[in-house]
């Protein structure tokens, strides 16, 4: 991995591939929901069977349901938006509540746990 390791105010590293001047300057990513570090490309996720570009959480919610997944309610982890697959399964996935901050971490964490029905892509190769 080439780049430059970025320690953010919570002590948080993370990559910048090909850092620019402006990729250290800008504070927020340009296309929120979408980028993890300053100056990244900007990703999106695609629901694979209608190639549906995810733009919001009643997107994902409705897709997530069809596949099985249902909403959990956690009074300890407010500010977190939670599916499990089931009663009797370890699979949790975590969201933060406002879909602008809504990464790719987070997006290749639903496409692990969802395989055949999710993709990770750049905007452009998203229309194809």
């Amino acid at each position: 991995m080439s780049g430059v390791w970025i320690f953010d105010k919570n002590g948080v590293a993370r990559l910048i591939s090909n850092p620019t001047r402006e990729s250290f300057e800008q504070k927020e990513p340009p296309y929120p929901g979408t980028a993890t570090a300053p100056g990244a490309r900007p990703k999106v996720l695609v629901y694979l069977r209608e190639n549906q570009v995810i733009s919001s959480y009643t997107e994902l919610e409705q897709r997530l349901t069809e596949l099985g997944w249902t909403r959990y309610e956690n009074s300890e982890k407010p500010n977190l938006l939670q599916f499990h697959k089931s009663q009797n399964s370890a699979d949790l996935i975590s969201l933060p509540i406002n879909f602008a901050n809504f990464k790719s971490l987070h997006m290749y964490d639903i496409v692990v746990k969802n395989r055949s029905f999710f993709e990770v892509r750049d905007p452009a190769a998203s229309s194809s």
